[in-house]
């Protein structure tokens, strides 16, 4: 009876808009307290150890670098050297924006980041030579879920910590669906800018993008260094975060000096705050772990797993089209944090790899940052853009049929997804 009551509860502090994290803390405080064999106690002590990772502290660092580059404006060169590279394509400025992302998802891996980042240039700028706002959001928001997908990527961090997954092996799982998803996004602009007679740039000539090539080329150098130290086993998730950060401070600073030293309390009060949301959601599910375990909520999941869902592509369907009801109303790190523990053990009997797992839950979830309520990327995008929620829904709906289809692509022929990385690093799959 206790138990039926917290899920009510939850849902009515879910639907009067409660942010998530204090959801989580009041039912797992509440749920607790009405258990006489737990001491209160095991609240704060779960919530504080539950935070009390290595891997964890790579979250706020890996924002970190985010904001040091959108301030340091290595954003903008990296929009500059994009368009150099795709911007003479029919709706060049469009590509530009996707390619961007691309690169950014392999720095900062925050998408939030990056539609704050990159659209306060590029919508404005698309709109005004000529793309109508519905594009110019619509690009902008949808590229921005390849923040989570390609590496690194902090969804995949917490994911690792809540299932003892290595975080190499994430991290490459994650390279293919990006690239397909980022190439897919540019086919169905490509085909649009055809309809809607969007303009291109001249060709750049090989001197313009050399030059552009060495100006960006410290900031691309970035991901390499983060990913390929990673791999090489040189340093760890977090060790790679701290790097980026200060390799990313150094380039602004001492490189591109487009960064002050004025402007460092700022961006760590931004960081503190942006990183805060996410580890008091994750200490606080480590406390409500305690309340899902003494309700067996797991062996539960598991057995009706076992016993009604016997085919793979089965329960996968099932995954994707849970987490993508989900997503449309929390954030991809309390989800995984609430419901990873329950349905990991029922696909490990049914011998799905969690590094599939992974990845399919986190593109699933991805998809929530585009499609309301939630949808946080959508909703600055479609600030930025000064264009209504339900124009920005219409204008991602067809980058959200890309995602889908790789998705399922994944989901259902996993082997070739992860061919290419299996070349890279066998021993990791």
């Amino acid at each position: 009876m206790i138990g039926i009551a917290l899920v009510g509860l939850f849902i009515l502090l879910m639907v009067i808009g409660v942010p998530i994290a204090f959801v989580i803390a009041i039912i797992a405080l509440l749920g607790i307290l009405n258990i006489p064999y737990i001491p209160e106690v095991t609240v704060p002590v779960k919530m504080l150890n539950g935070l009390d990772s290595f891997v964890l502290l790579a979250v706020p660092l890996f924002i970190l670098a985010a904001n040091l580059m959108n301030r340091g404006q290595i954003s903008q060169k990296l929009i500059d050297f994009s368009i150099s590279l795709v911007g003479h394509i029919r709706g060049g400025l469009a590509h530009a924006n996707i390619l961007v992302s691309m690169i950014f998802a392999g720095v900062s891996g925050a998408s939030q980041a990056d539609t704050a980042g990159v659209g306060k240039v590029l919508i404005p700028n698309m709109v005004n030579t000529g793309y109508d706002k519905e594009t110019a959001v619509g690009v902008t928001a949808a590229s921005s879920t390849i923040g989570v997908i390609i590496p690194p990527s902090i969804p995949m961090i917490i994911y690792a910590g809540l299932t003892n997954a290595s975080i190499g092996s994430l991290f490459l799982a994650g390279i293919v669906p990006g690239v397909l998803i980022g190439l897919g996004m540019m086919l169905v602009v490509y085909i649009l800018s055809i309809k809607k007679g969007y303009p291109k740039y001249q060709k750049a000539s090989l001197k313009q993008f050399l030059k552009l090539l060495y100006e960006t080329f410290p900031a691309l150098l970035t991901p390499i260094i983060i990913i390929g130290g990673i791999l090489t086993g040189w340093y760890t998730a977090t060790e790679a975060a701290a790097f980026a950060s200060l390799y990313t401070l150094f380039v602004s600073m001492f490189v591109y000096k487009t960064l002050k030293i004025k402007d460092l309390p700022e961006i760590l009060v931004e960081t503190l705050t942006l990183s805060s949301l996410s580890l008091f959601a994750l200490a606080a599910a480590s406390a409500l772990g305690e309340l899902l375990g003494y309700y067996q909520v797991s062996t539960l999941a598991e057995n009706f797993f076992t016993t009604y869902i016997t085919h793979k592509w089965l329960f996968m369907s099932i995954v994707i089209v849970f987490f993508l009801f989900v997503g449309t109303f929390m954030d991809a790190i309390p989800a995984m944090i609430l419901f990873i523990p329950v349905i990991l053990p029922a696909a490990l009997k049914l011998g799905i790899s969690p590094i599939l797992l992974g990845i399919i839950t986190i593109i699933t979830l991805a998809i929530g940052l585009v499609t309301p309520p939630y949808g946080l990327c959508l909703l600055l995008a479609a600030k930025i853009g000064d264009l209504s929620i339900e124009r920005s829904f219409s204008a991602v709906f067809l980058y959200i049929l890309v995602i889908l289809i790789v998705l399922v692509f994944i989901a259902f022929f996993p082997d070739i997804v992860f061919y290419i990385p299996k070349l890279i690093n066998p021993e990791l799959f």
